[in-house]
């Protein structure tokens, strides 16, 4: 159930949600979030997006006065756009890592991986060059080499097994107190740090904001949108493409990304 008036912040998705398909934001979805930062609602941009991709997502989003990136282990203070604050930097160690692949493949045999390590812009992943990875560069490099330090998070994929399925036996078989596993709909499991959603990454905004839960709207479309939908108290909105244990727990669906489904509710909820 929607919370009455307005929010005091808003926290969105990009890819599949307030990105579309081609991987554009329409200037119709620019202009919304203006606004609604004009009336004084924080905008906050929620991403899997590393790091490394700081630049692409400040372009998507530009109105954000607060970037959640990683997945949430990285959070950004970007309200002065040339002197942005990091707010949270988590990693996973590397060893922590390369035990939860050998405990995932003792299940299920060899794994397609991939490692983010490096938060300079455009880093590229290292690993297995995989043509089912279709995003951005990857660096072949053996697993043993990409795991001498700490990373920013795992990636995997097993050929014969839907990500779905492959996201319900890492989640059974690895402890959330060793690393946290979701999936953003790249046909690749995510393995973060302990601790590490966009909920927690979240709470670092509203806590240097001094604001509640019940004061947060989110909007999303995959699993890793879960821990934010439990957690903000405002309003939860699933755009229609959304995955359906998202949408189970919407308070609300709006249309899809290629619909400025985001825009489209903020402006009706804007003119209330």
């Amino acid at each position: 159930m929607r919370g009455s008036g307005l929010p005091k912040l808003i926290a969105t998705d990009l890819d599949g949600t307030l990105v579309r398909s081609d991987e554009s934001v329409s200037e119709y979805t620019r202009g919304v979030l203006e606004r609604v930062r004009a009336a004084g609602i924080h905008v906050v941009g929620a991403t899997g997006r590393g790091p490394r991709l700081t630049e692409l997502v400040r372009r998507d989003i530009p109105a954000a006065d607060f970037l959640v990136m990683g997945g949430g282990s990285r959070v950004l203070d970007v309200r002065d756009p040339e002197h942005p604050l990091v707010l949270r930097d988590e990693r996973l160690d590397g060893a922590v890592l390369a035990d939860v692949l050998a405990r995932l493949e003792r299940e299920l045999g060899t794994l397609s991986v991939l490692i983010e390590a490096g938060d300079h812009h455009e880093a590229p992943l290292w690993g297995d060059t995989d043509p089912n990875w279709r995003y951005d560069a990857v660096e072949a490099r053996v697993r043993a080499e990409c795991l001498t330090g700490p990373v920013i998070k795992g990636f995997a994929r097993h050929p014969a097994c839907h990500v779905d399925d492959l996201l319900a036996i890492a989640q059974r078989i690895i402890p959330p107190e060793i690393a946290t596993v979701t999936q953003a709909g790249l046909g690749y499991i995510e393995i973060c740090p302990p601790g590490v959603d966009k909920a927690t990454g979240l709470m670092v905004v509203a806590t240097a904001l001094g604001i509640d839960p019940g004061d947060v709207l989110v909007f999303g479309d995959m699993p890793n949108d879960i821990p934010m939908f439990r957690w903000a108290g405002f309003a939860r909105v699933a755009v229609a493409n959304a995955h359906p244990h998202l949408r189970a727990l919407a308070d609300e669906t709006t249309l899809t990304n290629d619909e400025d489904g985001v825009a489209t509710y903020l402006e009706a909820m804007l003119r209330l």
